[in-house]
């Protein structure tokens, strides 16, 4: 991997991982397009996700720092009631990382990979064009139940090319909670797993250096740069409620990675 490809990849990481059309997927889409073996370099793929939760905690900074100091408080607040609500939305996608990951990980490297991420795509656009026309009430909190029923839709969008933004954003907003409350809590909900991913593979010692120095920097400040853009961008986007226009990238995206797998 030179170090273009490594910019090119931490561009489209940060992006697509807070835009809702699907990190995994266009990743997937990249890595043929460029003839690049990301489950080779393990390293890489840690760096580009550690840069993605770097950026979250960088754009909500006020509010990771709101978290922490109420996490202090002897009696029970606000701030614990919320992290305790990130936990238990947690708790799906750690239950399909623990049964699931091995398999999810060979459907990576199946040759019909194309036509899933097509068919994933196809299925956000699906999400999001529901919640777009839905009009539930306004919810200025998240239960319990919420925060649960939204991990579920975490856990799914372990599938490539179902996007994890997209699903928990539009679960959120078909649930009935406002549009800004449901856009930060799906941000925050990702950084345990993203950042307890990369503890986990840094942890059995299988980052190798299968990309050189400077690529891996390059791809990771990429990464960075674009996530802390795309974040910001996200949450106007969702606060405007302008979802429709990626209802139309996600269907355009699922109808031509189905046709490149079929042709």
């Amino acid at each position: 991997m030179d170090t273009l490809q490594a910019i090119l990849l931490g561009i489209i990481q940060g992006i697509t991982e807070f835009l809702p059309v699907s990190s995994s997927g266009h990743l997937q889409i990249a890595k043929e397009i460029l003839g690049v073996q990301l489950e080779e370099n393990l390293t890489f793929d840690v760096a580009l996700h550690a840069a993605t939760a770097l950026s979250t905690i960088v754009v909500l900074w006020s509010e990771v720092v709101r978290l922490i100091r109420g996490l202090f408080s002897r009696r029970f607040n606000d701030e614990q009631a919320y992290v305790l609500k990130i936990v238990v939305s947690m708790i799906p996608i750690g239950i399909v990382g623990f049964l699931l990951k091995d398999q999810i990980d060979r459907l990576l490297n199946a040759p019909c990979i194309l036509a899933v991420v097509g068919a994933m795509l196809l299925l956000t656009a699906a999400l999001l064009a529901f919640a777009y026309y839905a009009k539930p009430r306004q919810k200025e909190t998240i239960s319990y139940r919420d925060a649960l029923i939204i991990g579920i839709a975490q856990a799914c969008a372990a599938m490539p090319g179902l996007s994890r933004s997209g699903s928990t954003i539009a679960t959120g907003l078909l649930l009935g909670n406002k549009k800004t409350v449901v856009a930060q809590f799906s941000f925050l909900m990702v950084l345990a797993p993203i950042l307890g991913e990369t503890l986990l593979e840094a942890a059995k010692g299988e980052l190798t250096a299968g990309v050189g120095t400077v690529p891996l920097i390059a791809g990771f400040l990429a990464s960075f740069i674009t996530g802390c853009l795309a974040c910001r961008f996200m949450l106007e986007i969702v606060k405007r409620g302008r979802l429709i226009w990626f209802v139309l990238y996600c269907a355009l995206a699922g109808i031509v990675s189905i046709v490149s797998y079929i042709c």
